[in-house]
Formats: C-alpha cells, structure tokens, sequence
C-alpha cells in the first residue's frame, strides 16, 4: 500500500524520510526520524512504535539491522510488517514480512534505503534508489526526487492518496528550538507528490534561513520599491526617497514578520532576494485584487 526511502545526507548529517501511499493522512504513521540518531519508515499494517523504539534502539547503540530483528523478533504480525532504517553513520537496514502485498521488499543503496508493498513491482524501489543517488540538491530534494521516480515506475498498483516529507538537522526548527526541519503531511490529494512539492516550496520560504548567497544591499532602486510597495500597504508613512533608512528597516522587519518570513528578518541593511521576489508576487495580487475591489 505504501513506498518510502529513508536516507542521509553525510554533508550535514541531515535524516530523513518520503513517503507515498494509497492510505490517507500517511504522514502520522510511517515517517520518524531524530537528528544524530537516524530514520525510520515503518508500513504494511505498520506497527507505530517500531518508530520510536527503533530510535531508542539506535540512539543506544545498535545498529540498523540489530535494531529490526529486535523489533520484529516479539511481534506476533511481523510477517505483514515492512520496514526500513538508517542511522546517522549512513548504515542501512531493510525488512520485508512474507505476507505482505505483492509486490513487496527493499533495496539498499548508498545512504539509502527505499521499501513498498503493494507495488508495480521491483522497479519502484530500484529507480528509487538509483534516483536518489545520483541526484544533487538538498535532502528533501532528493527524497522527493526519488517519491517521483517511484510514481513514474508505477508506484502503488492501487494508486495515490496521501505524502509525507520528515527531514530532521539539529537545531533546525523554527526559532532553532527542535530538530524538524521539513515536516510535511499531505493528508489527502490526486496527486499527492506534486502536492508534496508545491508545500516544501512555501516551507522553504517560510521556515528556512536565508541563504548567504541571495544576500544584496538595499540599494537606491530597491529601496525605492520597497517605499513604494510598503506605502500602499500602511506600513511605511514616508515619501520614496530611495534612501535606506531607519524607518525603511523598521518598516521592512514589520511587513516581513506581518508576511510570515519571520525566519529570514535582518537587523542589517540586507534583503534575502526569495523574499523580494516572493513580496513583487504577492504585491502584485494584492493590487490587483485592490483593482477589482473598485469595481
């Protein structure tokens, strides 16, 4: 009913796990990961505490196959159970019970592994694994990637329902306070890994830091937007000077913070240019919608 992929990113130690299934709302039961820890996928009439447990069971010091055969060695379903780890050395470990859905198992690949039931057939995890391996970008990119390659080589033979996206980075939350750096559930959808894609775009924005190399000055031009674009909003009272002032940056923290990019606010003459493009976006809508308001 279900394939996923958990895997590592051995440049910055992010863990994480994608998932699609013709199951509603998959995000609640499937994904688990902690960061310096590992990653757990657990599916196929899944039993949810081999999630917890199995990062409890990594966390002291076993390691991802020790920690399937002590998951599954007790429990009386573990032949309609499936499951895949990773810990936060890049080991991997992968279990397929007997009777689950045709059809069903893993393949293991280089801080990797990619598992499903219900299947095409073996092709969906393979291309799985082979996309995410030669794919460059960030974690969530390339587990995304390869929930696509899944989807294209026939995915879940009863079909698309619901996608979830766990990415974890210590200190990687909102405000720096937890370890969820991407946590995203798509609970019911047609095209639930293109949906999947289009919120990891607005949590990119919205929950990311800025990157250093999209940093520019407030120039005159821009400034001059920014005056401009803010004035008709009511958060900037001055004329458009083009100067970037005191009352330009007050006026820009307000509007950012009122905009939800609340992680990417300066206390520097600087302006992240996803947010300046992502603000032309939004300003332009919202004249628009003032246009059609007046008639």
């Amino acid at each position: 009913m279900t394939f996923s992929i958990v895997a590592l990113d051995p440049a910055n130690g992010d863990l994480g796990v994608a998932v699609q299934s013709k199951f509603p709302n998959v995000g609640v039961s499937i994904p688990f990961a902690k960061a310096g820890i590992g990653a757990v996928a657990t599916q196929s009439y899944c039993n949810t505490s081999y999630g917890p447990r199995g990062l409890a069971l990594l966390e002291n010091g076993a390691s991802p196959l020790q920690a399937i055969e002590i998951l599954t060695g007790n429990d009386e379903q573990r032949d309609s159970r499936q499951v895949g780890i990773i810990d936060a050395q890049g080991r991997v470990a992968g279990f397929t019970g007997a009777q689950c859905f045709d059809w069903a198992g893993s393949v293991q690949g280089r801080y990797c592994t990619a598992q499903g039931n219900t299947l095409a057939g073996p092709q969906v995890v393979e291309n799985m694994v082979q996309t995410f391996v030669e794919t460059s970008g960030s974690l969530a990119e390339r587990l995304m990637a390869a929930l696509q390659a899944g989807q294209a080589s026939g995915g879940d033979r009863r079909g698309q329902q619901s996608a979830a996206l766990l990415v974890v980075r210590a200190g990687g939350g909102y405000g720096g306070f937890d370890d969820r750096y991407v946590d995203i559930s798509v609970y019911d959808h047609p095209a639930p890994i293109a949906e999947l894609a289009r919120l990891y775009a607005i949590h990119r924005l919205t929950y990311f830091r800025s990157d250093p190399d999209q940093l520019v000055s407030i120039d005159t031009a821009i400034a001059n937007e920014l005056q401009q674009m803010l004035h008709a909003r009511g958060f900037y009272k001055g004329g458009a000077t083009g100067l970037c002032d005191q009352s330009l940056l007050k006026a820009l923290r307000d509007f950012m913070g009122w905009e939800n990019y609340d992680e990417r606010i300066r206390s520097d003459d600087l302006i992240d240019l996803e947010v300046l493009a992502d603000m032309r976006r939004k300003h332009a809508l919202w004249l628009q919608a003032q246009h059609h308001g007046k008639h």
